[in-house]
């Protein structure tokens, strides 16, 4: 299972599923960020942490701990 943590620097990926409840989970899909949404990874920061994406049109910056939460394939 390779999460959006694990995505490389530059690379579009395809979100599978979103783990995770409750809140937490909400608050993603409301950023944008479903199932079958591409997501282009444009930075990572040097300890992972936060990890800028590119989603819709838009640019987002999230956490590690919320990167984990999102299974993608590439």
């Amino acid at each position: 299972m390779e999460t959006l943590k694990d995505a490389g620097c530059k690379s579009l990926v395809t979100v599978v599923k979103l783990h995770g409840a409750g809140a937490v989970k909400r608050r993603i899909m409301d950023m944008g960020i479903t199932k079958g949404t591409q997501i282009y990874v444009r930075k990572v920061a040097p300890l992972g942490d936060p990890v800028e994406v590119t989603v819709r049109g838009y640019e987002l910056s999230l956490r590690k701990e919320d990167a984990q939460m999102i299974e993608v394939k590439s």
